[in-house]
C-alpha cells in the first residue's frame, strides 16, 4: 500500500491554488488536500505543509480561466467558499479534467460528476449569498459605524461585500462573521479584512452602551411598527418560513425585541 500524501494549506483560495501548483510541479500521486485547521486522523499518510505563494496561485488561475467560461469560474470559487468537507479534492479533480480538455471546448459537461457536484454546491452558496444580502441588518454604533454580525452556513462574505459597498457607499460599515472570526470593514474608500477579539460566538451581540444614542429607540420603533402591521387573520406561517427560514430571524430587527 502506497501512503497517501496529505497536503495541508492555510484555508485561503490562493493557498488552495498554490497546493494545486505543487501537485503538478512535484507530480504528486494520490494527493489529498486539506485545510490545516482541520485535524488529521488518518493512518499511513504523509503530510506536507504548503506555503501560499501568490505568483504560483496566479499561474494556476490563469491556466484555468483560459479554458473555462466566466460562469464556471464563478461556480468554482463559490464551491471553494462552501467549506464542505472534501470540496478541495472535488475541485482538484475538476481542475485536472479542465486542464486536459481543448481550449475551444467551452461547453459545460454536466455528465462529469465533479462538474455536476460543483454546480450543485455553487447553487447552495448562491442562495446563501442572496439571503445574506436580503436579511443582514446593521446597527449604528457610537463610533458612527454601521455594524452587522452574521453567522452564515457558507463563507459568503467575499461574495456580498461589493453589494453592500454599492448600496451603502456613503457610510462606514463592518460586517463580521463570528463563525469564521473575520469581517469586512468599509471606510468610504476601500474594503479591508479585519479580525476582532471582542466578537465571538459567545459574545455575538453589540452591547447597548456601544450603540449610538438613538439606535435602540429606532429599533424599538421598528419592532412596534412591524407588530402593528402584522395582521393575524392573514398570517401564513408556512409561506413565511419558505421566504424567511427561521435560522435567519436572528438577523432581523423585527424578530428580535431589544
Amino acid at each position: 500500500m502506497h501512503p497517501q500524501t496529505i497536503l495541508l494549506y492555510d484555508g485561503s483560495f490562493d493557498g488552495f491554488l498554490s497546493t494545486v501548483f505543487l501537485i503538478y510541479e512535484q507530480k504528486i500521486k494520490h494527493p489529498i488536500i486539506r485545510n490545516k485547521s482541520f485535524p488529521n486522523n488518518q493512518l499511513f499518510t504523509v503530510t506536507h505543509d504548503v506555503i501560499t505563494e501568490e505568483h504560483k496561485a496566479k499561474r494556476v488561475w490563469v491556466g484555468f480561466t483560459a479554458k473555462t467560461t466566466s460562469n464556471e469560474q464563478q461556480d468554482f470559487f463559490k464551491a471553494f467558499l462552501s467549506e464542505i468537507k472534501g470540496v478541495e479534492n472535488t475541485l482538484l479533480c475538476y481542475l485536472q479534467n479542465i486542464f486536459l480538455r481543448s481550449p475551444s471546448a467551452k461547453n459545460i459537461d454536466f455528465s462529469n460528476k465533479n462538474i455536476l457536484k460543483i454546480s450543485q454546491v455553487a447553487k447552495m452558496v448562491s442562495r446563501e449569498k442572496h439571503r445574506m444580502e436580503a436579511f443582514v441588518r446593521f446597527q449604528l454604533t457610537k463610533d458612527n459605524i454601521y455594524v452587522a454580525i452574521i453567522e452564515p452556513d457558507f463563507n459568503v462574505l467575499p461574495l456580498i461585500m461589493n453589494h453592500f459597498k454599492d448600496r451603502y457607499a456613503d457610510q462606514r460599515w463592518l460586517i463580521y462573521d463570528i463563525k469564521r472570526a473575520y469581517g469586512m470593514y468599509y471606510d468610504l474608500t476601500t474594503i479591508d479584512t479585519v479580525q476582532l477579539d471582542f466578537f465571538s460566538k459567545v459574545n455575538s451581540k453589540i452591547s447597548s452602551e456601544n450603540l449610538a444614542p438613538n439606535e435602540q429607540q429606532f429599533q424599538e420603533l421598528w419592532h412596534t411598527y412591524f407588530k402593528n402591521v402584522n395582521i393575524k387573520s392573514r398570517k401564513n406561517t408556512k409561506l413565511h418560513l419558505q421566504h424567511i427560514p427561521r435560522r435567519y430571524w436572528k438577523y432581523l430587527t423585527e424578530k428580535n425585541k431589544i
